[in-house]
């Protein structure tokens, strides 16, 4: 039994689990990265991330699920008219490996996809 716990502790120890997290407030800035990524910083939010790809497919390892860039697209109208009527965003629901376990936790050029937000 003491070995089954070993293994088992072992086992689950390798593993990363991917981060979820919902931050929320204004839009403070949306921008675009050469390498054809949008990037999204809410005001409760340390830094920028890059939430899609307007060009093709976006996935982030830890996200079960893929952001077309048709969604893209219509996620950064979406964003820049909550941007220009400075609307409160509710929870903006993040998920992937790169997420942190608060909102002003976020580390430099890291990337997660944006499941959720209703505003």
């Amino acid at each position: 039994m003491r070995y089954l716990v070993i293994l088992v502790f072992i086992f689950c120890s390798n593993f990363a689990f991917a981060g979820s997290l919902s931050c929320s407030g204004t839009v403070e800035k949306i921008g675009f990265h050469a390498n054809n990524k949008i990037l999204l910083k809410l005001s409760s939010m340390n830094t920028s991330v890059f939430i899609c790809n307007p060009g093709e497919n976006w996935t982030v390892s830890g996200a079960s699920y893929q952001t077309s860039a048709e969604m893209c697209k219509t996620m950064v109208s979406m964003l820049m008219h909550a941007k220009s009527t400075k609307a409160d965003m509710g929870s903006v629901y993040f998920d992937g490996d790169d997420v942190p376990a608060d909102c002003n936790s976020w580390g430099n050029w890291k990337a997660a996809s944006v499941r959720f937000f209703l505003y």
